[in-house]
């Protein structure tokens, strides 16, 4: 089990993101080694609000080419957090 701290990395904050705030609905870049159960109890734990659902997903690296070289960006996994009620304030950070 990860803690609390190591299992959300960092909230994605866009304009589509925003918009779906008002509904209670979070997005979270999380560890790739956390779960379901992970990301729920670090959110009730960190934010002080009850979670209501939490989907997973795996974006994948892709293939980039800089100046003639070939790299690759990083896959990373993010998280959809439903609350039941109430709203998160990032203003003092995770």
């Amino acid at each position: 089990m990860i803690s609390a701290y190591d299992c959300l990395i960092i909230p994605v904050m866009t304009e589509k993101t925003a918009n779906s705030a008002k509904d209670s609905v979070y997005v979270f870049k999380i560890n790739p080694n956390a779960t379901k159960e992970d990301v729920k109890t670090a959110v009730e734990k960190i934010f002080n609000v009850k979670v209501c659902k939490v989907n997973l997903f795996n974006r994948k690296g892709k293939q980039r080419t800089f100046r003639g070289r070939i790299g690759k960006k990083e896959s990373s996994k993010f998280s959809i957090v439903t609350l039941a009620e109430g709203a998160i304030n990032f203003e003092g950070g995770i």
